[in-house]
């Protein structure tokens, strides 16, 4: 036990020392400067990659970059490529060529990137925000089929949870403390969020992982984008770009708790300079690390282009079915001591599964009539239908708007069933954007979008121990909705001079929802057969406007003032106490920031204030049948800080590291405290306390060896502090302190068959740690004794995947 002490603590000084270590570094390396630019009309390449004697570094928004030189004097062959460019091999003499900054001509292959598609919602270093890039390389190391949240863990201020424990299933995200409602998430521009609870439940896109490109993380509100109203943080995901040769490709992942992952990708390459079709089918299986806690999951994704001289055309269709077993419930605290209690799972009938299925449809066009103008429009559909089945035992028959049934002259007013509740709905519309760049000074962005949501909730009987005349699936409830949600933004761009440029953002957005029967002129009922009706609608200005200084080619300031609003859910219009509305939030979000790229190492420093305007927190008040509700609190904020930094210590070591220390609170809360004996309701003010899955503290660090060419090491650490499971600060009611770390290793063998014929293995948890990420609390009294209930979701302890790719 002592050595096994002795060993974490040293795991924790390496995170730190990851950390500290790397802003210690030189700041004389000799660097090879330059840019990259398009042949023809010197317009700046961002994002090539640049490589020189087994370094690399990325080009920026003005193309330029810079890297180290080689430790010793001689020639070089100096890699220049980026997406939709023929690459450029360049022999260099070292270092006398590095004298003057170089210049790098890429000819374009073709007119049209799928690059375009994402860009007037994408953050760049023109827009004064804080964000994140999540390239292709780090998606395809990290992806052993776990949820796309856990290939994100490494970014500042995100902690991530899984319901089965492993990561396959139900899986959650939360950045900066906001949860997946609270996150604009948007793929090639197309809103993932569901309109009516702004949820994301990546559990129906399995294995997405694998069909996506790039994901950028905006984190505070961000910029003007289409969708729900972001909160606390953006996701936006790009599919795959380009294929330019023909390709096949095998991805299998097999380990723990009968884990096993079959991909199947395939692509023509581009066909006549004009054609690319790619496709991807998967299927992915665990029996999870909860008992019974099984994910049984199926995905395909097919897209078809056409890319002009000034044109792409692009059909893209994906689609994923999920059946899980259900572990929602969590375990209780008594069982946290326990081993083999930590992986109980409540439920216990053999069907008590979530079933899912979601397709999507995208058609993308653009027009480039000139490089100084873009033009994006796009069709969308989504059709989400499945249903969750649950077994009940004596169930009154009231609950389901049944009489009491009598038999034989006995009256029975209670029976075993089976009941299925369903989600059957529709999500379509279209965005568009023009960007129009009238000269390297200025550019500007007109877009938005319009959506439609139709959905229908409706319950079914599917048995009855005791069923007298009810029919097998007849709804005992039901209820329509239809949400319109249409937006207009403005981006603008200007260098003032040199050295200082601005961002302009003004966005409108208007939500009309309307919600009752099939109708929607009357009353629907809600699974608690509550009658439910509402018609709302919102209107929104969100400006957000930001200040770049450029303090030389490697580093910038920058600062930016944000303001972001968001409409309340489906629940808390229908849960909320008679005679009270729900309000809509707004957040006002400050942020500044510092990076700093050069040669071998890079730094980021963000300091962010967010100050929010009636959210909606869970304060113990429950309606008339017992549901949970939430109610504004009129003030809170997040106040914090994120650093983040990577160093190339050697061709065979590189470290990076990452940490958040935040400050989140609510001035004023009121927590309901009901007493059921006799019926009483206590109201308890809180002053000035933490905000419920907001740890002040989140690091994380990760050292990656490459002892030869053809293996890599990594070893991942991940510190998150304590949470509160409410808004009362009580420690009793919180998660504690977790320090988790992964390794993870591949091989790249040799195949004079293959492109790529590649082995890994990742030990996930690999100090067996004992931690809950995520939970839930609820107190109440009886007799005037407080009781509390706290309920965790525990996670793995130590197992192992291992993966294997090969591309023909």
């Amino acid at each position: 036990m002592c050595n096994l002490m002795i060993i974490k603590r040293m795991n924790r000084m390496c995170l730190l020392a990851a950390f500290g270590l790397l802003p210690l570094l030189s700041w004389g390396q000799s660097t090879l400067r330059g840019k990259v630019q398009q042949q023809g009309n010197d317009a700046p390449i961002a994002g090539a990659e640049i490589r020189l004697a087994g370094m690399s570094a990325r080009s920026d928004a003005a193309g330029a970059f810079a890297l180290s030189l080689p430790a010793g004097p001689g020639r070089y062959e100096l890699t220049v490529q980026a997406p939709g460019y023929q690459p450029e091999t360049r022999s260099l003499r070292l270092p006398e060529e590095a004298d003057a900054p170089l210049v790098c001509l890429l000819t374009r292959l073709i007119a049209v990137d799928e690059q375009v598609l994402i860009t007037a919602t994408r953050a760049s270093e023109k827009t004064a925000t804080t964000y994140s890039t999540v390239d292709r390389g780090t998606i395809r190391r990290l992806n052993s089929g776990r949820d796309i949240p856990f290939l994100l863990d490494q970014l500042p201020s995100v902690v991530v949870n899984s319901d089965a424990g492993a990561g396959i299933g139900y899986t959650g995200i939360r950045i900066r403390g906001s949860d997946p409602t609270r996150t604009n998430v948007t793929i090639n521009g197309i809103p993932l969020n569901d309109p009516e609870s702004h949820g994301v439940f990546w559990v129906n896109l399995p294995d997405l992982a694998s069909s996506v490109d790039n994901i950028q993380v905006q984190r505070g509100v961000g910029t003007s984008t289409n969708g729900a109203g972001a909160f606390g943080a953006t996701l936006n995901l790009q599919t795959s770009r380009l294929h330019y040769e023909p390709y096949a490709e095998y991805a299998g992942t097999l380990g723990a708790f009968n884990t096993r992952k079959h991909t199947l990708s395939a692509g023509t390459g581009l066909i006549g300079s004009r054609f690319a079709v790619d496709a991807r089918l998967s299927s992915i299986y665990s029996d999870g690390w909860v008992d019974r806690a099984f994910s049984d999951l199926n995905s395909w994704y097919v897209s078809a282009g056409y890319y002009g001289k000034k044109s792409l055309l692009k059909l893209l269709a994906f689609s994923g079915a999920e059946q899980t077993y259900q572990s929602w419930w969590g375990i209780p605290e008594a069982y946290l001591d326990d081993q083999a209690l930590r992986r109980s799972n409540y439920y216990t009938y053999e069907n008590e599964t979530d079933n899912y299925r979601q397709d999507h449809y995208q058609l993308h066009y653009t027009w480039s009539p000139r490089p100084a103008l873009d033009v994006n429009a796009s069709l969308h559909y989504t059709y989400g239908r499945g249903y969750y089945e649950q077994f009940r035992e004596a169930d009154p028959f009231s609950a389901y708007g049944l009489p009491d049934l009598v038999l034989g002259g006995d009256t029975l007013r209670e029976t075993d069933l089976i009941r299925r509740r369903w989600l059957d709905n529709h999500f379509y519309g279209t965005v568009f954007s023009v960007r129009y760049r009238p000269s390297e000074r200025v550019e500007l962005t007109l877009g938005g979008g319009l959506n439609r949501y139709d959905g229908e909730h409706f319950g079914e009987l599917i048995w009855m121990q005791f069923a007298g005349d009810r029919r097998i699936r007849d709804r005992y409830y039901e209820s329509h909705s239809r949400k319109l949600d249409g937006n207009v933004y403005l981006k603008g761009f200007w260098q003032l001079s040199r050295r200082l440029s601005a961002f302009a953002d003004l966005q409108y957005r208007q939500v009309d929802y309307v919600f009752g029967d099939s109708t929607l002129r009357a009353p629907g009922t809600d699974n608690d057969l509550r009658p439910i009706q509402g018609d709302e609608l919102f209107r929104f200005f969100n400006p957000k406007a930001g200040l770049t200084w450029t303090l030389s080619p490697e580093s910038r300031l920058y600062a930016s003032w944000s303001v972001g609003s968001r409409e309340p859910v489906r629940s808390d219009f229908i849960d909320a106490p008679e005679g009270q509305q729900p309000l809509p939030e707004t957040l006002y979000d400050l942020e500044t920031g510092y990076r700093l790229a050069r040669g071998r190492w890079s730094f980021e420093a963000t300091g962010y204030w967010m100050r929010y305007r009636n959210q909606l927190v869970l304060n113990g008040e429950i309606n008339d049948v017992g549901a949970s509700v939430r109610r504004n609190v009129p003030d809170s904020y997040r106040l914090g800080i994120e650093l983040a930094a990577a160093w190339q210590a050697a061709d065979w070591l590189t470290v990076s590291a990452n940490l958040a220390l935040s400050r989140n609170r609510i001035r004023l809360f009121e927590e309901y405290l009901y007493d059921y004996d006799p019926f009483s309701l206590e109201v308890i003010r809180h002053e000035n306390v933490a905000i419920a899955f907001s740890p002040a503290a989140v690091a994380g660090a990760s050292w990656r060896f490459r002892p030869v060419e053809a293996v890599e090491i990594s070893l991942v650490q991940k510190y998150v502090g304590r949470q509160f499971l409410d808004n009362t600060a009580n420690r009793g009611r919180s998660l504690d302190p977790f320090f988790v770390q992964d390794l993870q290793a591949s091989w790249l063998i040799p195949a004079p068959w293959a492109k790529e014929l590649r082995i890994g293995l990742a030990v996930n948890n690999l100090l067996n740690a004992q931690y809950e990420p995520n939970g839930y609390t609820f107190s109440y009294k009886l007799g005037g004794v407080l009781y509390t209930e706290n309920y965790y979701y525990p996670q793995a302890g130590v197992h192992a995947l291992g993966t294997l790719t090969v591309r023909l």
